[in-house]
Formats: structure tokens, sequence, C-alpha cells
């Protein structure tokens, strides 16, 4: 099919707000490249098309399969940002690609659920250990009935009635406890983000 001007002029357009849309936020560098395979795309899919009476309906058909510039951008971005967190293994864009997920399916809010606890627990464990020695008075393990009793809990009280149980012990207790349990929960995100570029189909039909 041989467009018209009317045609081209409204697939620039698609394009420009497209642009704009991935420009807000990936590199400029990849948006740009992002745009040309878009535009490639649409294109063919141009091309594939017979001849019509209705140009316009058939410009609006290939524009809708694949989805508003909002939508597109949406979908490289996520996609981006889950190739990145595979691959480097760096902690904001894994966060990023969990919380993607995470509004994406009930799985993907379990799972995301999960991990979020893990890097939770273990930045509290680790915040334990480190506070220890400057309010020894204040952070250690806590019991109900006092000294010789069961403890209850391991954290931090602003006004405590009596003196943690511990010690020095809680040092190692919070920042070796919380090292291996952030450990744990990256290792399980990774591999979790792996399963999911594993299974994901790319938002629009070029995507790699």
């Amino acid at each position: 099919m041989n467009l018209s001007e009317a045609g081209l002029a409204r697939i620039r357009g698609y394009l420009f707000i497209l642009d704009r849309s991935l420009k807000a936020k990936l590199p400029r560098d990849v948006a740009k490249d992002a745009v040309r395979e878009i535009e490639r795309h649409i294109n063919a899919r141009v091309a594939e098309t017979g001849a019509t009476g209705d140009e316009r309906a058939a410009v609006e058909r290939i524009l809708a399969e694949l989805g508003t510039p909002l939508q597109v951008a949406q979908g490289y971005s996520a996609d981006h940002k889950l190739e990145e967190a595979v691959l480097t293994g760096r902690l904001l864009p894994m966060l990023q690609s969990i919380a993607n997920a995470a509004v994406a399916t009930i799985f993907g809010f379990i799972a995301a659920l999960v991990l979020f606890t893990g890097y939770l627990g273990g930045a509290a464990l680790v915040t334990i250990g480190l506070l220890k020695p400057i309010f020894p008075n204040n952070v250690g393990i806590w019991t109900v009935n006092g000294p010789g009793t069961l403890p209850t809990s391991l954290g931090i009280q602003t006004s405590p009635t009596e003196l943690p149980a511990g010690g020095n012990w809680v040092i190692l207790i919070g920042v070796g406890g919380g090292i291996v349990l952030l450990a744990f929960a990256h290792l399980g995100a990774r591999a979790f983000l792996k399963w999911l570029r594993a299974k994901r189909s790319p938002s629009v039909p070029f995507a790699t």
C-alpha cells in the first residue's frame, strides 16, 4: 500500500509522540534505536497491506496493533530494565523490574512480596548490628519478663525499661545475618528475573 501525505503524517505523528515518551524513560541512544526499529516495523506492515480504499482505517489498524505510544514506551522500558537487571545484577534495575512484575500478575506480586521482604529484613538486621555499638542500651535482644526468660524480639527500643541481652553478639547476628539474608534475596531476585525474561513475550513485535 502506498500512503498518501495524510497517512504519512499520521505515522510521523505517532513516531514523534513515541520518541518523546521513550526519551523520558530510556537513554537517548536507546530511545533513538527503538524509534527506528518501530518505524521499520510499521513500514513493513504497510508494505504487506494490499491496496485498500480506506487508507486511514488500515493505518489506524496497524498502529492499534502496536498500542498507543505510551503503552509501547512503557513496555519497551520494562523490557530494557529487565535485560539490564539480568545482565548486570545491579540493585536499582532489579528492584524496578521486580516492581513491574508485581503489577503485571498475581504470581509476580507474590514473588515481589517475598523478595522485598528478604531485602528489607536483611537491611533491618544490618542496621541493628551497626547501631548496637552506638546505642548499646537501646539495641539488642529483648524479653518480656526480664533476664533469664525466653527472648521475644531483636531490635531497637527508644525507651527501654531494662537492658537488652546479647551483648556484642548482636553485632555479629545483625551484620552477619543481614548480609546473608541480603545475598539470598539478591540471588533469588536475579533467578526470578532470569526466569521472567525467558517466559516473557516481547512488548512489541520487533523486540529482542
